[in-house]
């Protein structure tokens, strides 16, 4: 049975590395053949070799041990270690548009500031030196982060961490050479429920794509340096003053010792109101903390034009149309799914 599919995409996604045609695993349709993942010139003889034969490897496997998309539900036309499949991948929405210096927020007026800040910040600046993120919470993104939380399929925290390294790589020229790295705790009850702390995963994901793209920044690891002392009410459906009622007080640093005149950076999948990030940061200096840098996975804005893949798309558009024979298997939604950093 043939096996085809083909989509092209011109342009990758920041921090994504996209082939020019991407292909996905169909068993009910004859879209054609399926071309050969030819190696660039240049390439070594043993490699070339290699992807020559992983092709039917990959074919055979697809039919024996047929897996689905987390988050599309078409087939994969390789067994992954994170079951999302390549154009979902091309799908994470891009950042447009003017955003705030400080927090990353959007622009929908001109700030009349150099740099540019949006109300909050010039209202009440933050904690924080600056605050980066490397997509928009919206459309795949938003999936494959509820995939990763909720339905815990672990494996796809090295993707993930990957979009995370691109951007924390923003603050490469003006952040310090060398930084703490500390993940946003959970409390004890929300961690004994879920089974690990997804921020902490995605730090460690990270730093690993870090190493090898910035091998001089020295960025260390700090898991335990921040504790969250009290569990919070969640914060779906708190205004931005209720988020920081409900989080004041529940940090403290565990050894100021550690973090005293040390500049650290904070980690976390998602940015709302950033009433997490300045509760955090606010521990972190009053502890003796020289500075604190802010990087998440995704930031959820209140009005942004979002790019995912060739096409330009709205925040809370549809997804291309599925197959009408396919069996989807989306990544599950539940009502405290809200970001909360």
């Amino acid at each position: 049975m043939a096996l085809g599919f083909r989509r092209a995409y011109t342009g990758a996604n920041r921090g994504m590395i996209s082939a020019p045609q991407q292909v996905r695993c169909v068993f009910h349709k004859d879209y054609g053949s399926l071309p050969l993942d030819l190696p660039a010139s240049g390439t070594a003889s043993w490699r070339a070799v290699v992807r020559v034969l992983r092709s039917p490897v990959d074919a055979l496997s697809c039919v024996l041990y047929p897996t689905r998309c987390a988050l599309c539900g078409h087939f994969l036309p390789r067994i992954p270690s994170a079951p999302i499949c390549d154009v979902c991948w091309t799908e994470i929405p891009v950042p447009s548009g003017a955003v705030c210096h400080l927090c990353g927020d959007t622009l929908t007026a001109p700030a009349g500031s150099d740099p540019a800040l949006c109300r909050s910040c010039r209202l009440a600046q933050p904690p924080f030196m600056r605050a980066v993120s490397s997509s928009v919470y919206d459309g795949r993104m938003r999936d494959a982060i509820h995939a990763f939380k909720y339905d815990k399929l672990r494996p796809v925290a090295r993707p993930l961490g990957r979009q995370l390294a691109a951007a924390i790589a923003q603050l490469a020229d003006e952040a310090p050479a060398e930084l703490l790295v500390v993940p946003v705790p959970l409390h004890r009850t929300k961690y004994l429920g879920r089974g690990f702390n997804q921020a902490r995963l995605l730090a460690a994901e990270a730093l690993v794509a870090l190493r090898r793209t910035y091998p001089a920044w020295r960025l260390t690891l700090a898991p335990q340096a921040l504790l969250r002392q009290r569990a919070t009410e969640s914060q779906a459906g708190l205004t931005p003053r209720q988020r920081r009622l409900n989080l004041r007080r529940a940090f403290r640093v565990s050894d100021p010792s550690a973090v005293t005149g040390k500049d650290l950076l904070l980690i976390d999948d998602i940015l709302t109101t950033g009433a997490t990030a300045r509760s955090a940061a606010k521990a972190l200096l009053d502890a003796g903390a020289r500075s604190v840098w802010v990087a998440t996975l995704a930031r959820a804005r209140r009005h942004s034009p979002v790019h995912s893949g060739p096409n330009a798309q709205l925040a809370g558009s549809t997804h291309r149309s599925q197959p009408e024979n396919r069996q989807p298997q989306p990544a599950r939604m539940f009502a405290h799914d809200q970001p909360s950093f």
